[in-house]
């Protein structure tokens, strides 16, 4: 076992957090979904409860050109760069200057900071410096190569990915649980069968991408590769969690990475705005302690998470996010302790009403285990069964076991 995987001398068991107040300043307008609110209330709570107490908070430098350029094709890097120069003008042909995408001044700095965030989070954890490593702010797992895409414009976890493969790693596990479906990770590692992608999702015929199906398997060469649990729309903790460990625990533990790269959008609570599934925070916290065992078990712990979609800015992302950060950090938090009075007070001055004063939404998540049978009558099932038919044979598992 190299050194990178088994700590090098000296390394920290503390984990990471990567964060700057310039991490806000993606912002594509007051009116937009995606307000960098999310992400400075993530903080303020996490700071208030202790979280960050656990965690070494660490800065990062912006991607560079030549950094983007492995994943990103240089004439869109060269078209973000000059619109962030000209936020007047637009390009469709690139995504950018529409209503999801809107131009705003500076973005390609915002955007290259926030790859440069997520790649520092991957070479801490790849190297030793940390046990884990999370960048709430990025996740933006839409961006394609060469255009702009749902609230992305560079692709953080695709270039957090490749860094690790320039850098020794032979088998990486990405795991998507965000609403929406991760297609751009999974389309710049369609034919990389060293890159297994796991997305977890909303179904295409009701959410956007449109992409995600079970039968969308990876590229020549590396079928079996991607892996895509399309969800039905109103899928609950209960039905989630089935989902989850009837197919991501077998494959992961068959690819058998070295580290796992992961994108935890809390857009699939039911109180968000954009999507259709019905999870709690609490579901949201079982979904991370999941992917934190997994971690443990399969690869030694070296875990680098990240943030993503999540649009009830005020009451759910920085509740679920900040669980995150606590799990990374190791200390996890109780989920019936109250929420700080001074961050209450700040969301109450935001929105001119009361905030949550709980860490939870009172569920207790549970669910059936697929061992316990499998029910043609229930779409959750069938997409699930889809999965394992399309998936495990390729990776030399029993879809009926």
């Amino acid at each position: 076992m190299s050194d990178a995987m088994s700590g090098a001398p000296g390394s920290s068991e503390r984990a990471c957090v990567v964060f700057d107040e310039q991490l806000t300043s993606y912002d594509f307008g007051p009116s937009h979904p995606m307000a960098p609110v999310r992400i400075d209330l993530t903080m303020s709570l996490a700071r208030e409860l202790g979280v960050l107490d656990h965690l070494d908070v660490v800065g990062a430098a912006p991607a560079s050109d030549e950094d983007l350029a492995k994943v990103h094709a240089e004439q869109y890097i060269d078209a973000v760069q000059h619109l962030s120069a000209h936020p007047e003008q637009s390009d469709l042909s690139v995504g950018l200057g529409s209503e999801d995408n809107p131009v705003f001044g500076r973005m390609h700095e915002a955007s290259a900071l926030i790859a440069g965030a997520s790649v520092e989070a991957a070479r801490r954890v790849w190297t030793g410096q940390a046990s884990r490593a999370v960048n709430v702010s990025g996740g933006l797992h839409h961006a394609m190569p060469g255009n702009a895409s749902g609230f992305c414009i560079y692709n953080d976890l695709g270039l957090a990915i490749r860094w690790l493969l320039d850098h020794g790693a032979e088998r990486i596990a990405y795991i998507d649980v965000d609403a929406h479906h991760g297609d751009g990770v999974q389309k710049m590692f369609w034919n990389d069968p060293r890159v297994m992608t796991v997305s977890i999702h909303e179904g295409p015929q009701t959410l956007f991408p449109g992409t995600g199906f079970s039968t969308e398997i990876g590229g020549d060469g590396a079928e079996g590769s991607a892996v895509n649990i399309p969800l039905p729309p109103g899928t609950s903790d209960a039905g989630w969690l089935r989902a989850f460990h009837a197919v991501v625990p077998a494959l992961v533990r068959e690819f058998d990475p070295q580290i796992l790269v992961t994108q935890h959008g809390c857009d699939s609570h039911m109180d968000d705005p954009l999507t259709n599934l019905m999870l709690s925070v609490d579901g949201q916290r079982a979904s991370y302690l999941a992917v934190r065992d997994l971690a443990e078990e399969v690869c030694d712990g070296k875990w680098v998470a990240t943030g993503g979609g999540g649009y009830a800015v005020l009451d759910v992302v920085p509740r679920a996010w900040a669980h995150l950060m606590a799990i990374v950090s190791g200390h996890p938090i109780d989920p019936f302790r109250e929420t700080p009075q001074q961050w209450r007070e700040r969301i109450a001055d935001l929105r001119g009403a009361s905030a949550r004063t709980s860490m939870t939404d009172g569920r207790v998540p549970g669910y059936r285990a697929w061992e316990q049978g499998y029910d043609p009558a229930s779409w959750l099932d069938r997409s699930i069964q889809a999965t394992r038919e399309a998936a495990f044979p390729l990776n030399g598992l029993d879809p009926m076991l």
